[in-house]
């Protein structure tokens, strides 16, 4: 990573059937069989594979969990329009945190409704999912396909546990139309261990970046019994052709509005954190995740006024007002790691230490631990830090590894 001082669809188909507690299922793992795209090495996401999961969907009532990014093909045909038309027999969908189409903001409500293009019938499992048995009860499979970003705060992994509760708990079958991880090339920060740490944005006792597809992660909540009362939803697992760890992945659909595009998201992992402060990461600027700043000169020469943006208009720090920081937008994507490199130089600007937390909980949440925010406190340097990671990271490296579909990094 570069020096600081010179620097952002259709509601998931949910597919699942529960399974009894006493035998760890073993998720099916189906592949197209499309050799010339496999000699071409092109990667190819599940959904572009209808060979491999339209069978599986013939004679059932089906549900989807998707969104914006539940795509087809190069001209990115949205997967509710491809099912329709290949008369699948689709009940309703399911949304996630910034909605069916991709345009509500972070933390907002997000209701039922109907799908104004399909007619579609939408509910949300965001918020939590008491209320959607009756629905899941009337479908034989739900298909899961939302692109994740490989940050374990990023609450679409969050619907995909709460997908596989519903379906655990009604005997429904799961299908995940896999996708690569725009950062499935690292495995770092801290790994959650206290339930009381646990909330949409701490999830699963997994590392903050966390190495997995959405496929190799409901494998693992599978196998490590996470469901209510260790049951395990019978999963089946579209993978994607050609992918590796190693894979560096350009989404192809912006995953929520303050994601704009490859640079925003492989600098997420190290910049989400400042949520848990009144630092701005850029929301209500055309760079999100891009620029830090704040309303003090003392934080860099670079200036930017974050105002409204479609998607980033009612959670905007430092709106309307002139703020300092590091302009991040020249960095290499694909070089981009997660680091607290950037957290520690605001922090240690900051002229009032005892005022950068202004969200301490959350922050905490975000972390998946209060341990990180202590540590800033204390004045701890990020080798500190790290090496207090290490005994659980390590431990959570080893788990991760049972649970792989695709050759690792290392």
């Amino acid at each position: 990573m570069g020096n600081i001082y010179t620097i952002a669809i259709l509601a998931s188909l949910l597919l699942t059937n529960s399974c009894g507690v006493s035998k760890t299922p073993k998720a099916q793992v189906q592949s197209s069989s499309d050799t010339s795209a496999v000699a071409s090495g092109t990667l190819i996401p599940a959904a572009d594979q209808l060979s491999a999961y339209l069978p599986l969907l013939k004679g059932k009532k089906v549900g989807l969990m998707g969104n914006q990014t539940s795509v087809v093909g190069a001209g990115k045909e949205h997967l509710v329009d491809v099912l329709l038309r290949e008369k699948v027999d689709l009940k309703f969908g399911f949304a996630p945190e910034h909605g069916f189409r991709g345009d509500i903001e972070r933390g907002e409500k997000v209701s039922n409704d109907v799908d104004s293009k399909t007619g579609l019938p939408l509910f949300t499992l965001y918020g939590g999912n008491e209320k959607q048995d009756s629905i899941v009860q009337s479908i034989d499979v739900m298909i899961f396909d939302l692109q994740d970003v490989g940050a374990r705060f990023y609450t679409y992994i969050t619907s995909l546990h709460r997908v596989m509760e519903l379906c655990a708990k009604h005997n429904k079958e799961l299908i995940v139309l896999d996708r690569p991880n725009p950062c499935g090339d690292q495995v770092d920060g801290p790994v959650r261990k206290d339930d009381k740490f646990k909330s949409n944005v701490s999830y699963h006792k997994i590392a903050m970046i966390h190495g997995l597809t959405v496929g190799e992660l409901a494998n693992m909540i599978n196998g490590e019994k996470w469901l209510e009362g260790g049951k395990q939803c019978k999963v089946t697992v579209i993978p994607v052709e050609n992918y590796t760890h190693s894979s560096m992945y350009e989404l192809p659909v912006v995953p929520s509005p303050s994601l704009p595009n490859h640079l925003s998201v492989r600098l997420y992992s190290s910049l989400c954190l400042f949520e848990g402060t009144d630092i701005s990461v850029g929301r209500g600027t055309e760079w999100p995740f891009q620029v830090v700043g704040y309303t003090n000169p003392v934080y860099g020469d670079f200036k930017f006024t974050p105002g409204e943006k479609a998607g980033m208009s009612k959670h905007v720090e430092g709106k309307n007002e002139v703020n300092y920081g590091l302009d991040l937008r020249g960095l290499n994507a694909d070089d981009q790691k997660f680091t607290l490199e950037y957290i520690l130089y605001f922090y240690n600007k900051m002229p009032d230490k005892s005022k950068f937390f202004a969200q301490p909980e959350f922050f905490d949440k975000l972390a998946g631990t209060d341990e990180l925010r202590k540590q800033i406190l204390a004045g701890k340097t990020e080798a500190e830090i790290r090496k207090s990671w290490e005994p659980e990271l390590e431990a959570y490296k080893k788990m991760r590894k049972k649970y792989l579909i695709y050759p690792d990094f290392e």
